[in-house]
């Protein structure tokens, strides 16, 4: 579950006594001094003189808030995206296999044209493996959706990944998934260095801390990086499938810390994927896509059976491992809370965007946090108006579920949305971006809301909070929902140690 019982443990080498001087916090003008021992913070108010020696940094009266958690990241896949063809804006498979043929002269040898972000759901032409062969010839190449469900291979890179008849080369689901943990086979050395930046870049963000859903074996993974010198953020990491014999036999559970690690690595969740996504047409719908009627897969993709999944998040349950499951179809949603009622125990649905009206009230009684990505709705959202329409007053229903007292935590799934928690807030307060007129804008929450969704639950500094902090430029319970898109972030905080600033 990605939001903690208890707060997250100060690191274990804990900075110097810090008071920070002359700060506000959101919603209010007054000024307050903050004195953090031990990496908790001890008081908050006026505090005139502090010991000598006590090192003391003048906020300059911006604003002090809770550090900033992003509940779910594929963190190897977002540190790779810098590296990648960027296809976001392709509005179709002609487009986006030009901006392939610009890229592949100047691809060495034997590797691999790596592409990023193209959506197909609303192109006017469909991809095609003949129309990659035609822009790249020789050179392998895959392209991966922005959601992370599909992939677009050539004729080379199909037959590298073992494609070689695929009539399309549009690989779905763990076909694709299966290309994509091949593509992140990089060296340790390379990849931790591009992760570390990554690390960097979210501190300054005001990030704390993150939930990494690579698929992957991550603990060895954050151990090393850890180990070697990435201290930016707390990180808890998440166990697949693949992975749940491996990690019921070192014993591992939810919650608790890794050794030798300073406090900054913890066991994730258990997770498991049992449908698609909407722009591939695999989210697991109650109803047929527009289009694909009484075709097989009309309704999407069930990619773990209900008494299947029952069978995995009862082996989980009973190590110790809470349960994340991926359910985006209004049908996949009601089958994951199905497996969460009969086997009686709490955990999270990771996307939850598209819910029946009585699930939504399921979540609260059950205790199950619904893991969202709001930025997902302002992607989705004309995929949404063709594919789901008519039910998306159903979808992204982030104040139907605050209201039924569900508990929300807010990520981006990046690297399909940046990881930034502040572009998650924005959207969930403003559900528009840029000049267009919001979407489905019942279903904004309050900035209080999406602050303590992105905070573990805080959306303001109280005494003896672990000292998980951030510093802002503007008053975030103020800001326009614009500024809040681009909040300036002046220092970041982790147990009393500037990961990041400006000041």
């Amino acid at each position: 579950m990605p939001v903690p019982a208890s707060p997250p443990a100060p690191v274990t080498a804990a900075a110097p006594p810090l008071v920070l001087r002359n700060g506000r916090l959101p919603g209010s003008d007054e000024i307050v001094d903050t004195l953090i021992v031990d990496g908790r913070v001890r008081r908050l108010g006026y505090l005139g003189q502090v010991a000598a020696g006590i090192r003391s940094v003048d906020l300059a009266e911006r604003w002090l808030i809770p550090g900033l958690w992003d509940n779910h990241v594929h963190f190897s896949q977002w540190a790779q995206t810098n590296q990648r063809l960027d296809l976001s804006g392709a509005g179709s498979a002609a487009a986006a296999a030009d901006l392939v043929a610009g890229r592949a002269p100047v691809i060495s040898m034997g590797e691999t044209l790596v592409g990023f972000g193209f959506r197909d759901g609303l192109w006017p032409d469909a991809p095609g493996r003949a129309l990659l062969d035609a822009a790249t010839g020789p050179v392998p190449v895959v392209l991966i959706s922005g959601d992370l469900h599909s992939c677009w291979l050539n004729s080379a890179a199909l037959a590298r990944h073992g494609h070689p008849e695929h009539p399309t080369g549009l690989l779905r689901e763990e076909d694709c998934f299966a290309v994509v943990r091949a593509l992140a086979e990089v060296p340790d050395a390379v990849m931790d260095g591009w992760a570390d930046s990554a690390a960097r870049a979210a501190a300054s963000r005001g990030v704390v801390g993150i939930v990494d859903m690579e698929m992957d074996w991550n603990l060895d993974t954050w151990r090393r990086r850890i180990r070697g010198g990435t201290d930016s953020l707390r990180v808890e990491f998440g166990v697949y499938t693949q992975h749940l014999e491996r990690a019921i036999e070192l014993g591992l559970q939810s919650g608790a810390g890794v050794d030798g690690t300073g406090g900054l690595l913890s066991v994730g969740a258990y997770k498991v994927i049992t449908d698609g996504s909407l722009n591939t047409r695999t989210a697991y719908c109650v109803d047929e896509y527009p289009g694909l009627e009484g075709q097989p897969g009309s309704h999407g993709v069930l990619t773990v059976p209900p008494e299947e999944l029952l069978t995995y998040l009862g082996r989980a349950v009973a190590a110790g491992l809470r349960p994340a499951v991926h359910a985006i179809g209004d049908r996949a949603n009601a089958l994951a809370l199905d497996a969460f009622e009969r086997l009686g125990c709490a955990g999270s649905i990771e996307h939850a965007q598209l819910l029946d009206r009585e699930d939504v009230a399921r979540f609260a009684r059950l205790g199950v946090v619904a893991s969202v990505q709001p930025e997902h709705a302002l992607d989705d959202r004309d995929v949404a108006d063709r594919y789901w329409a008519g039910r998306t007053d159903r979808a992204f229903v982030l104040k139907s579920l605050l209201n039924a007292g569900v508990t929300i935590a807010l990520g981006s799934d990046a690297p399909v949305a940046p990881l930034d928690p502040w572009v998650s807030i924005a959207a969930a307060v403003g559900r528009t971006r840029g000049s267009r007129e919001p979407w489905h804008p019942e279903q904004a929450i309050s900035r209080q809301a999406a602050l303590a969704a992105s905070a573990r639950g805080r959306h303001r500094v109280l005494v003896g909070d672990v000292a998980d902090l951030a510093v802002c430029e503007l008053d975030p319970f103020g800001a326009s929902v614009p500024d809040l898109r681009r909040m300036s972030v002046a220092a970041t905080l982790l147990a009393g140690r500037f990961t990041h600033t400006t000041l």
